[in-house]
């Protein structure tokens, strides 16, 4: 997959745009890191609120998921060991932000693959998240590829591949990790009992 065309098309876009909108862009990954980790403790504060321990299960599965998904992208990482385009993309403007040392591999963007797998995490233990969390999550992927980093393809795949990930992981795990939160609750242990809320033991 060639998308290096595309990709001077971005940074050259990036370069002539103005100063403070490429500091956004420089700034948005982190940025948009930081409300993904404010958005696992909501989801999880308001999971200990239910009845249901499901949605506790949910809400601790989310920053799982997506350290999982941070896994699975950078062990490919290590076997495709894709060049970064800031150094293999002849005639590309300079990239924005420092080009990586060489042997950090482009091919999946880690970024991309923890902001798929936040978004579609946050989205499974709240469904109407997801009205915030895929813009939030294409927005960082975009960055990347923005500030020269890397290219469209790494961006793309790391952002699908994130979320099935991430999918996959919730699906088998809400029911053993629901059980696990039932018998916290059931336990009558006072940081058990904090950690999943004081909702009914019961699941549904």
């Amino acid at each position: 997959m060639d998308t290096s065309d595309l990709y001077r098309d971005i940074t050259d876009s990036a370069r002539s745009a103005p100063g403070w909108v490429q500091t956004a862009f420089e700034v948005w990954t982190e940025l948009g890191l930081l409300i993904f980790g404010f958005l696992f403790i909501a989801v999880w504060w308001r999971g200990r609120g239910q009845r249901n321990t499901r949605a506790v299960a949910l809400a601790v599965l989310a920053p799982l998921a997506t350290a999982f998904a941070y896994v699975v992208s950078e062990t490919v990482k290590v076997f495709v060991q894709e060049e970064r385009p800031c150094r293999a993309v002849a005639n590309a403007a300079a990239s924005l932000s420092v080009c990586p040392e060489p042997g950090d591999w482009s091919f999946p963007s880690n970024h991309s693959a923890i902001a798929g797998a936040a978004a579609v995490a946050l989205a499974l233990a709240l469904r109407r998240l997801v009205l915030l969390t895929l813009p939030i999550a294409a927005l960082m992927a975009y960055s990347r590829v923005f500030v020269g980093v890397h290219y469209p393809h790494d961006v793309a795949v790391g952002l699908v591949g994130g979320g099935i990930v991430a999918a996959l992981f919730v699906l088998a795990l809400t029911g053993p990790v629901g059980r696990i939160a039932a018998s916290m609750r059931a336990s009558g242990n006072p940081t058990a009992m904090w950690f999943t809320g004081p909702g009914s033991a019961r699941r549904t």
